[in-house]
């Protein structure tokens, strides 16, 4: 449940996979996902499938799913900080999804993009800048007035540290429901979860089994799988399940909502039925816990502002933040 009371399905289907996934391969899932019992759908405007999203949504809805029923999120691309550009940007992806509000509205990056439009994902790093607080802001209050609105339900914030965080809050008209970020067993976050939970903030966790699935070309030496990890293959063949299985059920007994992405229709049912019926005992949490290895999988490289730059300075682990 969130801050304001409203509830949120325990899991939701990413729908992330434009760089390598025909976005008809991503409408299918989530035509299954939602056929199987799924409520929460997590799309974004950069991921480019948000109008076959829009056609499955628009069919069962006419097929008896009610609209309430269900808890669509969507996000601001990098290249429509500017406030003028944030409504147009909500309302193009309400048009494309075929509906007269949005659940959830994310900020997808903190940081900006200025970019020709039509500019591929792999050139918008191009223009972009250092993350600041003033102009954060200002993004965010044309956010609220998404709220005011009335179409979105409530606002959140993605990819964002706590150093950031703490930089924004204390001038924020409404508070950020939801912050969704990189959450797995090899990369917990366990400081900042624990952040998010004195701010009300609900964690939303992206690649919840890590990414198996990314292109070799983003991939450096130190990445790691939680699905080959020792400790949760061992663990996930007691319970009877597969390695990515145990890390969706893993992160919602943890207290966080996942949203694994599969296009595999017995992948996508396998997950649900772990966020819903399987319940690890206190040793195999803590087992798990203990696997953690700090390893991010997503780097966010396009996003470096400054020849040489390393990805590391995006993600505040010198205690710097650009303004």
């Amino acid at each position: 449940m969130l801050r304001n009371g409203i509830e949120i399905p325990a899991i939701g289907l990413g729908t992330f996979g434009s760089d390598h996934i025909d976005a008809t391969d991503v409408a299918r899932a989530v035509d299954h996902a939602i056929a199987v019992g799924y409520r929460h759908i997590d799309a974004a405007s950069v991921y480019g499938n948000e109008p076959e999203i829009g056609d499955v949504l628009a069919r069962h809805i006419r097929s008896g799913v009610p609209r309430e029923d269900l808890w669509i999120s969507s996000k601001l691309w990098n290249d429509a900080h500017d406030p003028a550009r944030v409504g147009r940007a909500c309302e193009r992806s309400l048009n494309d999804l075929g509906l007269d509000h949005l659940d959830a509205y994310l900020v997808h990056w903190p940081f900006s993009n200025h970019h020709p439009v039509g500019a591929t994902v792999d050139d918008r790093h191009a223009n972009a800048r250092s993350f600041s607080a003033e102009r954060y802001l200002e993004t965010w209050n044309a956010m609220e007035t998404l709220v005011d609105r009335g179409l979105v339900r409530v606002i959140g914030t993605s990819n964002m540290t706590q150093p950031k965080l703490e930089a924004v809050l204390g001038d924020m008209r409404i508070q950020p429901a939801v912050n969704q970020l990189e959450l797995h067993p090899h990369h917990q976050q366990p400081a900042l979860a624990a952040y998010l939970r004195t701010k009300h903030i609900v964690p939303i966790g992206f690649c919840p089994i890590g990414s198996p699935a990314r292109p070799e070309r983003d991939r450096t030496p130190d990445d790691t799988s939680p699905t080959t990890d020792p400790t949760i293959t061992r663990i996930a063949a007691r319970y009877g399940l597969h390695p990515a299985t145990l890390c969706v059920a893993w992160a919602c007994q943890r207290g966080h909502i996942p949203i694994p992405f599969s296009t595999t229709p017995a992948n996508i049912e396998a997950n649900l039925h772990a966020a819903v019926s399987v319940r690890l005992n206190d040793d195999d949490m803590a087992a798990i816990d203990a696997a953690d290895r700090d390893c991010r999988l997503i780097k966010g490289q396009v996003f470096l502002w400054r020849e040489g730059q390393d990805w590391r300075d995006l993600w505040d682990l010198d205690g710097i933040i650009a303004h």
